[in-house]
This record gives structure tokens, C-alpha cells and sequence, in this order.
């Protein structure tokens, strides 16, 4: 029997159809010969009766044939003639499941071929053969073969033609077949053994891959009702190649996606099928982002399937891979002794987000690792410790480990001299220096001092742990009894050879250590540091090795040394440490490089300026300005911290101190050059400049005072006060308080007094005082003042009542003899 071509079953000319009508006879006839004789067709009836139907409906369509002009035969009835008998041929396809026979394979391709057959025939020849004479035998012929075709048209409807279509149709037969065989599983209305007998589950599980995306939910729906009517189908799923379809429909639509969990979870009882689908790639993390997804019907499936699946630990680790640790808490919790450090050693090797780091402290994860590292053996200690290093990075486990009591124990292990546990310390002080950050450390005794007596006795990496645990214990603001207990047992001293550390980390964790233990100590620190160490930490800032970290660290410790030492000065400046630190300042400031590093790295600037313009050393002030400080100083004022600016604004009134005494009259004759009128200073009446007189008002310094007193931030204040005073000395004062009229800084003086601290609400009262003393500013500023002075005379500071009296008594609002004086 000859192979035929299916490459021409989608379109056929229009001269072709009784040709093609005679090829398909010939092929069919042999067949039909063949199946009639056969011995095995007639020991099974089903199989008979069809071939029956396929002969009768062979003769009936000769018979159409041969009875009518055949010329002129309209090539849409010849089509359907020859799918017609495609169909009946089919159904003795499905009569025969169980059955031997020969050449099943190129029956089943004439099948297709003759069911999937399309015509190309014009309208206008079809209506041309509707014209002919109705009383023509043909056209009796013609109303016998539609009623054949109505026949026809209702048998899709039946369960036999479903499935029909859906082995052999093409792809619209396949469609329209799949929503009848859709709705007839749902009713019920098809037996089981037909569904196997038909293999109706192979041929749609077959389809899966190759539909399109709702015919595929359709099938795996059709495929979960089927299932549900009987356990055995489940068989013909259990394939690597058919999960492998139903995984990818995990990455489809939401009905789709829907579909192919519920099948998967339909499927997940067997042992191997979970196997399975555990190794199809990509199963599990869809299956995450599916619980946590909005569909909720999927998300609870999804999660179902995730906790079946979890028995097997490997799928642990890959749902915790993929974010989804509730498993890997299960078996931390109960699992065996093995299981437990296989998890918690996974746990140390995932690269855990903050997100991920949370749920597993939420999830419970802490406390069974902190049995673990209590009760286990070497290797369960050991993943235990690394798991909870993995955790403890994350600020809000940290109160979990503390409950979990694993400090005490982190403790004795630091401690311990046994060998075998010498492998633990690094992440038990890793762990340590994470737990550090919170306060409740504070309640175990001695925490610090024991820490600190293990500095010289570990290695690099815990002693890098063990600083950073220290540097957290000693900033808390209640440790204050910590850090003294710490100073009084000799701590600074300890931590000096670790200035010259080649380990730049153990370096910085020093200086940054000393820094904060010294703030409290100013005068003392110098005895416990001496001048040699001094040097030291300068040779740090000025080291183009040192990090930026280290350089502010090291300043830092240099601004809290007494700035009344005068070798300490002559150590800093030999250094060559004031240009160096107005490079340093000038280029973050430049860069608008805002971090806490470049912060403290202002603040501590600012500190040490103080030391180089103290007013009884004006050669310093001038080496000073020489070296453009007061540049510096004015962009402290408007881009730094709180802190820094006070600092800045203390640095300039220590120069302006100086400004009236060094400004030239211009009464004097001796200039060698004429001075420029630009020169002349209105305040100190005299010739002023930024570098040699330190001039506030040239250096265009009180514009950026006054905005810190109309600003939010109070902590600068007084040293602004302190700044402006300056220009109201006494043989300037009238001068001085004319400009800050003109300034528009009375206002913001004023200010001052309803929100100011002590200290400054006694400045600005000084420069009011003064500024009250004309006239015209009582005239103009004497009404905003008199509501606040009047509330501070009722409700203030006793301090503050000869003050605030006399200002009253010049707004004439008080008598001079007032029991206020």
C-alpha cells in the first residue's frame, strides 16, 4: 500500500476535486477489501459494525459520485464527501485499540489526511450549479448527501467524534473537539475505560506542549477533572517529558498557571512524581512565586505542593534558594542530627537579602541554630555559628540571638584554649561584634573588659571582630559607666600599638576606639597618650595609605586633645596637618560628598581649627588664613553638620577677636601704597582684608551666621552669638550695631530668645542690650522684642532677670530702680 502525502491536505484548485475524489477511492478500497476479510475484525463486534459504517458510507459516496454530472459537481460536496469517509475510517481506528492489524500507521495518515481536506472553489461555479434544472436526478442525489452531511454535523456532538478529532483533526477540528471533550469529562459522560481504551489521556497529555496557550489550560483542566474521576490516569502523567510541559505552564497566564499547579498537586502524592518535578528546572522558584503571588486559588495550591514536595530535603534547599525558608526552619526544628547541619551549612552559603534575613528570624530560624551551637557536635556547632554570622547581619535579629542566649556561651567559647573549638572563634566573634549594636549587651557584667583582655591573645580577623564589638558597646549612649570602667583599667594604653597595625582594618577599629573613649577625657588624655603617639596619629592623616575612615578616626582623636597644649600645636604644624586638612575639607565639600565619614571628617576639622586661630597667637592666625582657613570656615557655615558649624563659627569669632586691633586707621599716613576705598571697613573704621585683619564683614561671614539663627537647628547658636558679639566691642559698638541692622540680623537675634538655650538667650540679650542702646533700632525692633522679653521676665530663667530688666527699662517699659537689678 502506498505512502501518502499530507503536505496536500490544506488546499486543493478547483479542477482537482474528483481527481483527488478517484485517488482517495483507489486508497480506500484495498483497505476496505482487506478489513471486510479479515478475520480478527469480525471476532470483535465494535470493530465489525465500523467497518460496516465505512463500507456503507463508501458505497453511498460511489454511489453520489457515479450518479451525477461529474463535471460539474461542486467541489464543497465532494469535500465533505471525503471527510465524511475520513471520520468513518477513524472510527474503525478507535474499534480497533486492542486489535492487530497491518499498516495501522499508514491507515491512520490517510485518516488525518482525508479529515483535514480543504478545497479552493469560487462562489460564483457554486452558484452556477444551483441554477441548473431542480428536477435533475443529481439534485436528488445532492439532498440525499446533505442530509448525510447533517447526519454528520450532529455526530460531533458525540463522545466518539470528540475523540476523534482530537487524535487526528487539525488544529480549529482540534479546538472546537477539545471544549466537547472538555465538557463531556466534566459531566461525566464518558466511562473510564473508554478514556483508556481511547488513550484519550496519552493523545492530550501529547498535545500539551504544542498548543497554543488556551487550549493548553483547557487540556490540563480536562486532564485535573480526569483524574479526579480516577486515580489510574495518573499513570500515563507520571513522565519527566509531560511535568516538564506542565511546569512551563507555570510561566503562562494566571488561568493557565492555575491549572497547572492544581495538576501538579493532583499529581504530588507519588514519591517519584515529586522526584521529578523536582528536577524540572525552574519548577520550584516558579512555584515560590506562585504562593506569594495574588491568584488565590494558585497561591494555596502552590503552597500545598511546596510542603509536599519539602519532604524531600534537597527540594529544601531549593525552595530556600529561591526564598522560601519555611521548610528549612522544619527541619532545623525537627529534623535529624544530619538534616539539621545540612540546612544550617546551606544557610551559611546562601547569599541571603535583607528581605531573605528577616523571614528566616521571623520564620524562627535563631533557635534552633543556638541549640544547635549549644548542644551539637563539633560540625553542628560549626554550621550553626557560620548560619547565625549569615543572620546576625541584620539589625533586627539581632535582639533574637540575645534572647536566644547564645552570648554568654559566644563568650566562653572566645575563652575556650581547647583546639578542636579554636575554629569557632572567628565567627563567634564575628557574631559578638553584630550583637554589640544593640544596648541590652550592656546588661552582661564585664562584656567589655573581657573582650578587650582577648585583643592580644587572638588573631587578625577576631581581633578586627572583636574592635568592631567594642566600637558598638562603647557608643551606646547609656555606656558611659562601660567606657569610664574601660578608661580607669587602662584601655587607651592597650590599644596604642595598634595605631601602627599593618591590618588597616584592626587599625581604624583602634583609632575609632580611642576616639570615643577620649571625648570625655581631654586633659588626661594626654598622659595616657603622649607626644610620641601624637605624632603618630598625624603621620596617619597625612598617609596617602590611609583610608578615609582611618584619616577621621585620627582627627578625631586630634581634635579632643587640649587645644591649650602648645607642643601638640607645634607637632601638627610641623606635620604640615593644616593645609593638608583644608585640602581634605575643600575637596569633599567641592564633591557634595555627604556620608557619616566625610561628616565626622568636618567636624573634627573644625575642632582642630579652633587650636590654630586661638586669639593670643596671632602669628597662628595668620599662618592660619595664610593657608585659606577662613575660606574653609565659611563653607562650613552653610554645608555642614550642626556640630561642625558651631565649631566653623567659634573659629571665626576667635579671628574677629582680633580684627578691630589689627584694621589701619585711615587717619594714619605711613601707607607705602594708598589703600583702595574697597578696604575701608565701616564697622571697625578702619582698612580691613580677609587674610591680614581676619574682617567678618569682608569675608562676607555674617550673612551665613544669621541664616544658622533663622535655621531649625539650635546646637550652633551660641557660637554665632559669641561671633557677632565681636563686632560690637566697645570701641565699636554703635558701628557694628548699625550694620547688623542693615544685615537684617536683629530680627534673628530677637529670635533667639523664644526657643534659644540659656547660654544664648544671654548672648543675644548682651547684643540687644547694645543694639537697643540707638534710638532708631528700639524704634524699629523694640515692639517684636518687648512680648519676649516681657514672657522671659514672667516665666524665664532667674539667670536671665538682670538681663531681660534692663532691656525692658530701655524699652521704657520698666523703671531704672526695678527690683529686677
Amino acid at each position: 500500500m502506498e505512502e501518502f502525502d499530507s503536505s496536500t491536505i490544506n488546499s486543493r484548485s478547483s479542477s482537482e476535486p474528483i481527481t483527488e475524489f478517484s485517488i482517495f477511492i483507489e486508497k480506500l478500497s484495498p483497505i476496505l477489501s482487506e478489513m471486510k476479510d479479515s478475520v480478527e475484525v469480525k471476532d470483535v463486534p465494535a470493530m465489525q459494525k465500523a467497518v460496516e459504517t465505512l463500507e456503507t458510507d463508501y458505497n453511498r459516496a460511489k454511489s453520489v459520485m457515479d450518479s451525477q454530472n461529474t463535471q460539474s459537481s461542486p467541489a464543497k460536496h465532494i469535500e465533505r464527501l471525503i471527510q465524511n469517509l475520513g471520520r468513518s475510517l477513524g472510527l474503525v481506528l478507535f474499534a480497533s485499540h486492542d486489535v492487530p492489524m497491518a499498516n495501522k500507521e499508514k491507515i491512520e495518515a490517510l485518516c488525518k489526511e482525508m479529515m483535514n481536506l480543504r478545497f479552493e472553489y469560487s462562489s460564483d461555479r457554486e452558484s452556477e450549479f444551483d441554477d441548473e434544472d431542480e428536477e435533475t436526478e443529481y439534485e436528488i442525489e445532492e439532498k440525499q448527501e446533505e442530509e448525510i452531511l447533517v447526519e454528520e454535523e450532529t455526530r460531533i456532538s458525540t463522545v466518539d467524534d470528540a475523540i476523534l478529532q482530537i487524535k487526528y483533526g487539525n488544529e480549529e477540528n482540534f479546538k472546537n473537539a477539545l471544549l466537547v471533550l472538555n465538557g463531556f469529562v466534566k459531566d461525566g459522560m464518558i466511562s473510564d475505560p473508554r478514556i483508556i481504551d481511547e488513550d484519550v489521556v496519552k493523545t492530550l497529555s501529547s498535545r500539551l506542549s504544542s498548543c497554543k496557550g488556551k487550549e493548553r489550560a483547557i487540556i490540563i483542566q480536562t486532564l485535573r477533572h480526569l483524574i479526579l474521576q480516577n486515580d489510574q490516569h495518573k499513570e500515563t502523567m507520571k513522565d519527566l517529558a509531560f511535568l516538564s510541559a506542565v511546569v512551563k505552564s507555570l510561566t503562562r497566564d494566571v488561568e493557565e498557571q492555575r491549572e497547572a499547579v492544581g495538576l501538579l498537586l493532583n499529581l504530588s502524592a507519588d514519591a517519584g512524581v515529586r522526584r521529578r518535578m523536582g528536577r524540572v528546572q525552574g519548577c520550584i522558584v516558579m512555584l515560590v512565586a506562585i504562593s506569594n503571588g495574588d491568584d488565590p486559588d494558585a497561591s494555596h495550591d502552590a503552597r500545598m505542593l511546596l510542603n509536599v514536595m519539602s519532604g524531600n530535603t534537597q527540594h529544601a534547599l531549593h525552595m530556600a534558594e529561591a526564598g522560601y525558608f519555611k521548610p528549612l526552619v522544619k527541619y532545623l526544628k525537627e529534623g535529624s542530627e544530619m538534616s539539621k547541619v545540612l540546612m544550617a551549612t546551606a544557610l551559611s552559603r546562601l547569599e541571603l537579602t535583607d528581605q531573605n534575613k528577616a523571614s528566616l528570624g521571623e520564620d524562627g530560624a535563631i533557635e534552633p541554630l543556638a541549640k544547635m551551637f549549644n548542644q551539637g557536635n563539633l560540625e553542628a556547632k560549626l554550621s550553626a555559628l557560620n548560619a547565625l554570622q549569615s543572620l546576625s547581619t541584620l539589625k533586627q535579629n539581632i535582639q533574637r540571638l540575645i534572647d536566644s542566649g547564645v552570648v554568654v556561651a559566644l563568650l566562653q567559647l572566645l575563652f575556650s584554649v581547647t583546639s578542636v573549638l579554636m575554629t569557632l572563634r572567628e565567627p563567634a566573634s564575628a557574631i559578638l561584634a553584630k550583637v554589640a549594636q544593640s544596648e541590652s549587651i550592656l546588661v552582661k557584667q564585664d562584656v567589655a573588659h573581657q573582650m578587650l583582655s582577648l585583643l592580644n591573645l587572638s588573631s587578625p580577623v577576631i581581633q578586627n571582630h572583636l574592635l568592631e564589638a567594642l566600637n558598638n558597646i562603647v557608643s551606646h549612649a547609656s555606656a558611659f559607666k562601660v567606657r569610664k570602667k574601660m578608661k580607669e583599667n587602662g584601655a587607651i594604653q592597650l590599644l596604642l600599638p595598634f595605631f601602627t597595625e599593618r591590618d588597616t582594618q584592626i587599625r581604624t577599629g583602634a583609632l575609632r576606639l580611642v576616639y570615643t573613649l577620649s571625648k570625655d577625657i581631654q586633659e588626661e588624655l594626654m598622659e595616657q597618650l603622649g607626644y610620641a603617639h601624637v605624632h603618630v596619629v598625624a603621620n596617619v592623616v597625612s598617609s596617602s595609605t590611609s583610608s578615609e575612615c582611618e584619616k577621621a578616626a585620627a582627627l578625631g582623636i586630634l581634635s579632643n586633645l587640649p587645644v591649650s597644649d602648645g607642643k601638640v600645636t607645634d607637632i601638627l604644624k610641623n606635620a604640615n596637618l593644616l593645609p593638608l586638612m583644608v585640602s581634605i575639607l575643600s575637596l569633599s565639600i567641592e564633591n557634595s560628598n555627604s556620608t557619616p565619614t566625610t561628616m565626622w571628617l568636618a567636624e573634627s576639622i573644625a575642632a582642630i581649627l579652633i587650636r590654630f586661630t586661638l586669639p593670643t597667637d596671632k602669628r597662628l592666625q595668620h599662618y592660619s588664613t595664610e593657608n585659606g582657613v577662613i575660606p574653609l570656615l565659611l563653607k562650613l557655615l552653610s554645608h555642614s553638620t550642626e556640630t561642625a558649624k558651631r565649631n566653623a563659627a567659634l573659629c571665626l569669632a576667635q579671628l574677629s577677636q582680633n580684627s578691630l586691633s589689627l584694621s589701619k586707621s585711615r587717619k594714619l599716613k605711613w601707607f607705602c601704597m594708598p589703600p583702595s576705598a574697597d578696604a575701608f571697613c565701616n564697622v571697625h573704621d578702619g582698612y580691613c582684608s580677609v587674610k591680614n585683619t581676619f574682617c567678618l564683614v569682608k569675608a562676607g561671614a555674617v550673612i551665613p551666621l544669621i541664616r544658622i539663627l533663622e535655621g531649625t537647628e539650635r546646637g550652633a547658636d551660641e557660637a554665632v552669638l559669641s561671633c557677632l558679639s565681636t563686632l560690637l566691642q566697645d570701641e565699636i559698638w554703635e558701628n557694628g550695631c548699625n550694620f547688623l541692622a542693615r544685615a537684617s540680623a536683629v530680627h534673628a537675634v530677637i529670635r533667639v530668645l523664644s526657643y534659644g538655650s540659656l547660654k544664648s538667650r544671654e548672648k543675644a540679650l548682651w547684643i540687644l542690650e547694645r543694639v537697643f542702646r540707638v534710638e532708631a533700632h528700639r524704634e524699629q525692633y523694640g515692639e517684636s522684642a518687648q512680648v519676649l522679653l516681657i514672657d522671659l521676665a514672667q516665666n524665664g530663667d532667674p539667670m536671665l532677670a538682670p538681663s531681660v530688666a534692663k532691656l525692658l527699662a530701655q524699652l521704657e517699659l520698666l523703671q531704672d530702680q526695678s527690683s529686677y537689678f
